[in-house]
């Protein structure tokens, strides 16, 4: 390794990066810098790369940590190294009169550790992948996003996630928990590829189904109607749409990260701490319960959606 003033030149599997300001604070309210995020994605590799793999990637950046402004970063920027995968697809109803973008798709360790020297804090895919010559495929991902609306928290949406899995269970669907990593929480469910219209209309008939039976429970996105309410934002499920990647850093007041969690702790949740995980937590629970997030990865866990 070599160092000169705040640069670091370092290889990563063979690759040459630069590193940058490793003492830059990123997340002021816990003093947690440029450097820890970086250690936190190179250690999560192991089991973050396999969710991010094939999944066109949109990112949130941070450059000058958490507390300034940010901004989504769907292109590749012109500065990428050229051994960084990307993949050209059409940009639907584009507001930029852009017809393509270069999407980025991380598949290596190098490219993960890039992107947090940039201070990509925050992961987005969608529910899609594409395949080794960018032809895009049906969704093999079906998502909910919890959204609880003030006073609601957490708790709530841990009520609501296991009427779903319940709801799921019965069409023969398994559903895997996370948190947001932000204030609410958000399931996944391995499905035999699907258009994204179907997984929309199948998402968007549990919700209307769960919130006739609870009126806790929210499938409308009237922002006027959320108050105490969860709502169940089946709308994630649209093809232009992505979902924070499990295990991804959040730029909230302190670095913490969307967590899978087992249903165990889902019926015990009894306050907003217990599912609440900060990037030093997350690798220690992997560390000792391993990838809780491996199941959507797997054909043993992929069923059909009704018909």
């Amino acid at each position: 390794m070599a160092k000169e003033g705040a640069r670091i030149a370092v290889q990563v599997d063979g690759r040459d990066l630069m590193l940058t300001n490793l003492d830059k604070v990123l997340y002021p309210a816990a003093a947690f810098t440029k450097g820890e995020v970086i250690d936190y994605y190179t250690r999560m590799a192991p089991v973050l790369l396999p969710h991010l793999a094939g999944r066109p990637l949109t990112v949130k950046r941070y450059p000058n940590g958490v507390d300034a402004p940010s901004f989504f970063e769907k292109n590749a920027s012109r500065g990428k190294p050229a051994w960084v995968r990307t993949v050209r697809l059409p940009v639907p109803g584009s507001t930029k009169n852009r017809d393509e973008i270069d999407y980025l798709v991380v598949e290596e360790l190098a490219t993960l550790v890039w992107l947090a020297n940039l201070a990509a804090l925050e992961l987005h895919i969608p529910q899609w992948t594409v395949g080794p010559r960018g032809a895009v495929r049906d969704a093999d991902l079906l998502v909910v996003d919890l959204d609880p609306g003030p006073p609601a928290s957490i708790v709530d949406c841990s009520r609501v996630a296991l009427q779903i899995r319940d709801y799921l269970a019965r069409d023969g669907l398994t559903a895997f928990a996370k948190t947001s990593g932000s204030k609410g929480m958000q399931l996944s469910v391995p499905i035999a590829p699907a258009a994204d219209g179907r997984t929309s209309s199948y998402a968007k008939e549990m919700a209307q189904s769960i919130s006739q039976e609870d009126d806790r429970v929210l499938w409308q996105m009237t922002r006027a109607l959320r108050p105490g309410k969860v709502l169940i934002d089946w709308s994630q499920n649209n093809a232009a749409k992505t979902t924070v990647s499990v295990y991804s850093l959040r730029a909230r007041d302190e670095p913490t990260a969307s967590t899978p969690v087992t249903w165990d702790e889902v019926e015990q949740c009894a306050g907003g701490a217990d599912l609440r995980f900060t990037a030093p937590q997350v690798l220690e629970r992997v560390a000792s319960l391993g990838d809780l997030y491996g199941g959507t990865l797997s054909d043993e866990f992929r069923a059909a959606l009704p018909s």
